[in-house]
């Protein structure tokens, strides 16, 4: 199996070749951890998990990095009152850590909830200051950097004319990127429009502050992602993957300042989640077209009619592929939670399989197996993983009505490669609902009535349990081993 990856550096899937055989460095931009985690976010989260997961699923050992921006994230270089930390410290009155840990725990919490596996390293932007005050040095040493008034930027003409490319990710030509830039305040302590902050100075009025060979002042937001990979994973590593909104400008950033560091290109493999759209429409707090993941499981929200289990809504997540636009409603919602459900009722139902090493089954499961592992390594197909996951649930349900038959070792391997899929690489979670027992009690009560019935040639009764159940999305299965029922 080669595993191919689509490269938004080249614009093409290449056959992924690591670094190190066997070993995978994959870096993630974390969250700006100054405002309660959005579904947008969770989306771009739960995309790299399932990579993460399928990574290992295939064989590699992967070092995950994922950063967590606690400092210098600056809507635009112009103005230090635009850094999001002093912003949400005005209006909430707390300190900047206070608002750092707040919303930290809030981003674990939500990530939680929704079965995502914690990174190997979690690296702070306040944590590695030394590491970015280092880079800054090393980059007015080559000549990439210049420092003005107290702050220094990155040298984006001297860049390119060095012969290398800024703009070579986001598809950007330089000549128009100088053109069409907007005047900003403080835009004469740059050299050019499109240099960016490696190092601000900080006004008197600014909380989060370190002191620096320029004076007391905090980072620029793009430097440290460069600080924090190459110190964990290397000067040049596998893969590094973000939201699309992030391409420009902070990965043309970071490969800049790689590159300038360096003198090598920083990522092999650039890979970009989409985004996440709410009844067709961008969501925005401005529009009201906006709902918070927890909103979404409670049910607290004017969107949905009900609330949605994070399996539930994990599951909808990984029916679109990582690169497309992902647009949920109260529709789509419904329509995951009964394929969710039924694909946890083919698991359990193929635990009561009994086998037959007699007759030969139509379905060949090594053919399948090939076509679910031929999706998961087309860049990580989760939309026709899934699809072929549900060619599995077909046969199951065969097998359970004996339309169908499956040999000893093929069960074994049916229910080891199910369980992996569904599980470990999707990272689904059972759901277990309180009141599970009692249906389940319930029904079995009403199946064996039914049975009496049918054994007293009662056929009016009989089918009239069957009837009023169905009518309720509960269907009856009769089978070789008894009579066993189906959420629909």
């Amino acid at each position: 199996m080669q595993l191919k990856i689509y490269n938004s550096l080249t614009g093409e899937k290449e056959i992924f070749k690591p670094i190190l055989e066997g070993n995978v460095g994959m870096y993630v931009c974390g969250p700006t951890v100054y405002s309660n985690v959005h579904l947008g976010n969770v989306r771009t989260f739960l995309s790299f998990d399932f990579i993460y997961r399928s990574l290992m699923h295939l064989g590699h050992k992967v070092r995950y990095v994922r950063n967590i921006t606690d400092a210098g994230h600056l809507t635009d270089d112009g103005d230090v009152n635009n850094d999001r930390f002093v912003k949400q410290t005005r209006l909430e009155k707390l300190e900047p850590m206070e608002i750092v840990q707040k919303y930290t725990v809030d981003f674990h919490k939500v990530l939680d909830l929704f079965n995502l596996l914690p990174p190997n390293i979690e690296p702070t932007a306040t944590g590695h200051i030394v590491e970015q005050i280092e880079l800054t040095q090393k980059l007015i040493e080559r000549g990439f950097a210049y420092e003005s008034n107290g702050s220094v930027y990155f040298d984006v003409l001297e860049y390119n004319r060095r012969g290398l490319n800024y703009g070579e990710l986001s598809k950007r030509n330089i000549e128009e990127l100088f053109a069409n830039t907007r005047d900003l305040d403080g835009q004469g302590e740059k050299k050019n429009p499109q240099d960016f902050a490696l190092w601000k100075k900080a006004s008197p009025a600014h909380i989060m502050r370190w002191n620096s060979p320029w004076g007391e002042g905090f980072p620029g937001w793009h430097l440290e992602c460069t600080a924090m990979s190459t110190k964990y994973l290397g000067e040049t590593f596998d893969i590094h993957g973000g939201g699309m909104d992030l391409k420009f400008p902070h990965h043309e950033c970071e490969i800049a300042q790689g590159k300038a560091c360096n003198d090598a290109s920083p990522v092999n493999y650039w890979m970009h989640a989409n985004m996440l759209t709410m009844n067709s429409q961008r969501m925005s707090k401005s529009t009201g077209n906006y709902i918070l993941p927890m909103q979404l499981v409670t049910g607290e929200n004017d969107f949905f009619e009900k609330p949605f289990h994070p399996s539930i809504v994990r599951f909808c997540f990984l029916q679109a592929h990582y690169r497309s636009v992902l647009d949920i409603s109260n529709d789509a919602m419904l329509a995951s939670e009964k394929g969710f459900i039924r694909l946890m009722e083919a698991i359990k139902v193929l635990h009561s399989i009994t086998p037959n090493d007699e007759k030969q089954s139509g379905f060949s499961l090594e053919e399948w197996k090939n076509k679910a592992y031929d999706a998961l390594t087309d860049d990580f197909n989760s939309p026709v993983l899934i699809a072929h996951l549900f060619e599995a649930v077909k046969y199951i349900f065969a097998l359970n009505d004996a339309k169908e038959t499956i040999s000893t070792k093929d069960l074994e391997d049916l229910k080891s490669t199910l369980n992996a899929f569904v599980f470990d690489v999707l990272g689904l979670q059972a759901i277990e609902e309180n009141n599970n027992e009692k249906l389940d009690q319930t029904l079995q009560v009403l199946i064996e009535l039914r049975n009496q019935a049918r054994k007293s040639k009662n056929f009016e009764l009989s089918d009239q349990i069957r009837d009023r159940l169905l009518a309720e999305g509960i269907e009856l299965k009769d089978g070789r081993d008894g009579t066993s029922y189906v959420l629909n």
